[in-house]
């Protein structure tokens, strides 16, 4: 009885610990910096998707919760130069294309996933959409938790390029954001 005490304090101890993921910029990954979450914070960010009771309210409080890890991030990072799209923050220490983007929610998500934060979603491997050749989009997925089988339930984007640094990520059905959907960057 004492060993499985003590593994569970050991246990609760690890959960309660900071954590680290790696964010990364300047297009294509090219830097890459690791930041640090304290529990206080993750614990809030837990508290906001603890209020969700529906798979649809966790997405709308997912996309709030990856803003606001964005913003925390920037604390510690060049990120919070980044802008929306690829040509607003151009040549700027600190900028994110789409594939940073994806790699660093993605990292975020698999995060929040693995402190148990997540009731009706599992992370999807990141995304990719080609259109016309050479235009090619890339973005975090997470697939709605289904009763029907591992590989089933509807699947989704959670795209923080869209917006300004900090913003609520874009999240949208996978087939919908694969058919151009989402908001207009210029």
């Amino acid at each position: 009885m004492k060993g499985l005490l003590a593994v569970l304090l050991l246990w609760a101890g690890l959960a309660l610990a900071d954590e680290q993921a790696t964010v990364c910029f300047n297009y294509g990954c090219l830097a890459r910096q690791e930041v640090t979450f304290s529990e206080v914070r993750l614990t809030e960010l837990g508290g906001r998707l603890g209020l969700a009771d529906t798979p649809v309210a966790e997405r709308a409080i997912l996309s709030q919760v990856v803003g606001q890890l964005y913003l925390w991030a920037g604390e510690q990072s060049p990120i919070q130069a980044d802008r929306p799209g690829d040509f607003l923050d151009d040549g700027v220490h600190g900028m994110m294309d789409c594939i940073d983007h994806a790699e660093t929610t993605s990292g975020f998500l698999r995060m929040i996933e693995g402190r148990g934060l997540l009731r009706f979603h599992v992370v999807e491997p990141i995304q990719r959409r080609v259109r016309w050749l050479v235009a090619q989009h890339f973005s975090a997925a997470i697939r709605e938790k289904s009763g029907d089988g591992p590989e089933s339930g509807a699947r989704f984007v959670v795209d923080s390029w869209f917006g300004e640094h900090g913003d609520p990520a874009v999240v949208l059905p996978l087939e919908d954001w694969l058919d151009g959907e989402g908001p207009n960057v210029s």
